[in-house]
């Protein structure tokens, strides 16, 4: 396991180099929600289409989803599709989009399936976030998830965060499958979450998800602005 924490002026930007490295090797990279991962979509596309980069190999997944159809402000696949996937052109890349609106469940189970018959693939890059309460993707704070091994993706019947609605996960098992971690923090309301899953004391403690993941990861990068990295 190796970890990198690294203070950047612009995270968003920091991501949208790794991502054009993974992409235009057609690699896999999993997406993940959030303000900070949008802005590094966008970077994404600006570099893509700035140098002529060929992503087209390149195949996306996502490492959660919130349960609602795909057109809902609260989806992460409308996100990415918006500042992500559209810019870049319909087709232009192989996208696998979890099925939020069939419930966490029995979108948990198409997901898990949809993995599997890829042959379940090892990602190449593995984007996420991290909440102001610790968690990571929509593996939440305590939640019997954490605690999953068997499966690579898992409903979560309760969030515990805004916004309250049931969500689609992948699993600390799924993360471990990664080549390379990278989590995406900015602003001051992470600075706690980021010193309790990153700083010098920090070890995998269930109340704080993203602590995990150092854990399990092959490779982790994390990428701080100065306010997110404020308490480390």
């Amino acid at each position: 396991m190796a970890v990198s924490v690294e203070v950047v002026d612009d995270p968003a930007r920091a991501c949208a180099a790794i991502m054009v490295g993974t992409a235009s090797g057609g690699g896999h990279v999993v997406l993940t929600g959030g303000s900070t991962p949008r802005a590094a979509y966008q970077e994404f596309v600006s570099a893509v289409h700035d140098v002529g980069v060929n992503v087209s190999d390149a195949v996306f997944w996502f490492g959660d989803e919130r349960c609602v159809p795909p057109d809902d402000e609260r989806s992460n696949y409308l996100m990415a599709k918006q500042s992500l996937l559209d810019p870049l052109g319909e087709g232009s890349v192989e996208v696998h989009r979890m099925r939020g609106e069939l419930g966490p469940f029995d979108g948990a189970d198409e997901y898990e399936q949809e993995l599997r018959d890829a042959g379940t693939p090892q990602f190449d890059l593995l984007l996420l976030g991290i909440g102001p309460d610790g968690h990571t993707a929509s593996l939440f704070p305590d939640q019997d998830t954490l605690a999953v091994r068997e499966r690579l993706v898992v409903g979560v019947g309760e969030a515990g965060l805004e916004p309250f609605v049931p969500r689609i996960s992948f699993t600390l098992s799924a993360i471990a499958s990664a080549r390379h971690v990278v989590f995406l923090a900015t602003g001051s309301s992470k600075a706690s979450a980021v010193a309790a899953a990153f700083g010098s004391d920090a070890g995998p403690d269930p109340h704080v998800p993203s602590s995990m993941v150092p854990s399990v990861a092959e490779q982790l990068t994390v990428l701080l602005d100065s306010e997110a990295a404020a308490r480390l």
